[in-house]
């Protein structure tokens, strides 16, 4: 029983006795499977809830009554005034170039990013406290968010959903590149879905499998969207999405060949109930070169996904005959040859130089395209005690000089914010642009270094967004049938499809001194101090005594026999 289900008499509308509209809330639910041409699995989860409230003319009017919808994220929609909310917890890198492109991508590590209404006041106030509330909400470490590495991107995050806010005085975003992901996590983000982990896609979520593989991503994003084409119904998107890729190499299976089984421990016996549409879909755009699937499905639906038409193979778990007799459903695939694809768009970034004093960042992007040149927009956010020196900044292709035709440069304040720089750079095709940046660490106070300071400081990822050409034409309709990881960001161009990369998070050692020094300082000083202090007590409290000499042995005897006969003793 779901306490968010109201109590509704549902054949007569009535709730407590008093007529009401029908709820039009609505709960889908989706797992993608794409065998990757590495010999990987990527599994994709996608929830997402629809919760039916006219919330442009209500404003930010409380909400009691939920359904579908979580509570806990109502309320917090409504308290700090949230247009839309983004936010990733990550283990482990993507990598591009042998997986391929992700649905959604997101950086290792945490990352938030938050629109928030035009009525707010204290964007700086509501923020800080949005970390917070979303902190105990998630079991993570966001209270650590602060104005020291949150900036406001000018260009590189638009809003997805309703509105084109351009004002990005309310837009703020900020990433945990340590953060660690674990079940701590995992638990209350599983909490949000209206069946939990009790029924549907859900129960594959065992911690024990997700998190003995070579990605984990879990992710929350909520926005306004519209319902038709038209937009003459409104509705907030509650999309929670999981992303995991398995390696069967490294996990001692020794063999390409899967099943829901073999990767989560357990098979579907129902789709959840209150799931207007359960499905999984698997990738057999290079079937049957590559792999074979069992059981065979008859019902195979195309998408348009990342520019690309693809073909998938789908089971609709709401209708009985997916079961079987034995009402468990395991699907099974053996891969039979190997095939290798390149993006179109890939980046990664290192650190060069020596020393603990200067260095040099290098973000290098990639334009595989054999024909077409496309822009991009890179956006970097750097720590204050890497002080960047914006005047030994180059852009190079093809060993040529490549000048942006935008650039977006805030200082960094010490210990106040971070630098940000952004950049609208045109990519050559088929070219290799290299950004380079130099800058010069600085020297930390003591009480500022993390208790493993010699483990390095970790800086976020530089993000590139761009439009990458297309290999066929984009469908720019909006239908409710399109699958849920094929409509996350809405296409308005047919020739171009829009693409998030992140590169991998950096590691820069810092000048770092001697924390065992004072140790061996608070050992010496108690030692002279206690040894000093002591031996001048002593001095003054001990009193002095004369000692008088004892006689001798045969004196000592004549005294005692004396003693016994009771005559005087000897003097």
């Amino acid at each position: 029983f779901d306490s968010r289900l109201p109590l509704v008499n549902r054949s007569d509308g009535t709730k407590n006795g008093e007529t009401f509209a029908p709820a039009k809330d609505q709960f889908q639910e989706e797992l993608v499977i794409r065998p990757l041409h590495s010999g990987d699995i990527y599994a994709s989860f996608q929830f997402r809830t629809l919760w039916d409230t006219d919330f442009l003319q209500e404003g930010q009017k409380k909400v009691s009554h939920y359904r579908l919808f979580p509570k806990s994220l109502g309320q917090v929609l409504s308290k700090f005034s949230v247009q839309e909310l983004h936010i990733s917890f990550t283990q482990g890198f993507w990598r591009t170039m042998q997986w391929g492109q992700p649905f959604i991508p997101s950086p290792p590590g945490a990352e938030l990013w938050v629109w928030f209404h035009d009525t707010v006041s204290d964007v700086d106030g509501n923020w800080k406290e949005l970390t917070n509330v979303l902190s105990g909400i998630f079991c993570a470490s966001l209270n650590f968010i602060d104005m020291t590495n949150t900036v406001q991107p000018s260009a590189s995050f638009k809003p997805l959903g309703l509105g084109n806010a351009t004002d990005h005085r309310f837009l703020r975003y900020a990433t945990l590149p340590r953060e660690i992901v674990c079940t701590e996590n995992l638990t209350p983000w599983k909490k949000l879905l209206p069946c939990g982990s009790k029924a549907g896609l859900a129960v594959l979520m065992k911690s024990e499998k997700l998190f003995h593989s070579s990605f984990h991503s879990q992710a929350v994003h909520i926005r306004p969207i519209c319902q038709d084409e038209q937009c003459t119904s409104k509705a907030w998107e509650l999309r929670q999405t999981l992303n995991v890729v398995f390696d069967h190499y490294t996990s001692g299976q020794g063999k390409k060949e899967w099943s829901l089984f073999k990767m989560f421990s357990r098979t579907l016996t129902e789709a959840c109930p209150l799931a207007s549409s359960s499905k999984v879909y698997v990738d057999i755009t290079d079937n049957p070169e590559l792999f074979e699937l069992s059981p065979a499905t008859p019902l195979l639906s195309q998408a348009v996904v990342l520019g690309d038409r693809r073909t998938y193979s789908v089971y609709d778990l709401t209708r009985a005959e997916t079961f079987g007799q034995l009402r468990s459903f395991n699907l099974l695939l053996r891969w039979k040859g190997d095939n290798m694809l390149r993006p179109l768009l890939h980046a990664e970034r290192y650190v060069a130089g020596f020393g603990l004093q200067t260095g040099e960042i290098h973000t290098v992007i990639y334009n595989n395209h054999p024909y077409r040149a496309f822009p991009v927009l890179l956006m970097d956010s750097v720590p204050w005690y890497l002080q960047l020196y914006i005047h030994t900044l180059t852009v190079t292709s093809k060993s040529r000089d490549n000048k942006p035709s935008y650039i977006h440069y805030q200082p960094a304040k010490d210990r106040h914010r971070p630098h940000l720089l952004e950049m609208l750079i045109q990519l050559p095709p088929h070219s290799m642009t290299e950004v380079t940046v130099q800058f010069e660490r600085a020297l930390l106070k003591w009480t500022e270094y993390t208790p493993d300071p010699n483990h390095g400081f970790y800086v976020g990822s530089s993000v590139v967004s761009a439009l990458v050409p297309s290999m066929v034409a984009m469908s720019t309709n909006f239908t409710q049938d399109q699958p849920l990881f094929s409509s996350f960001v809405p296409v308005k161009e047919e020739s171009s499809y829009f693409v998030r990369v992140y590169t991998e998070p950096l590691l820069v050692n810092l000048p770092t001194p001697d924390f065992s020094m004072p140790y061996n300082v608070i050992c010496l000083t108690c030692t002279v101090v206690a040894v000093g202090y002591g031996s001048f007590y002593n001095l003054l409290t001990r009193t002095f005594q004369v000692d008088e000499p004892s006689p001798p042995l045969a004196k000592r005897l004549a005294n005692f026999i004396r003693r016994i006969r009771g005559v005087p003793l000897l003097a």
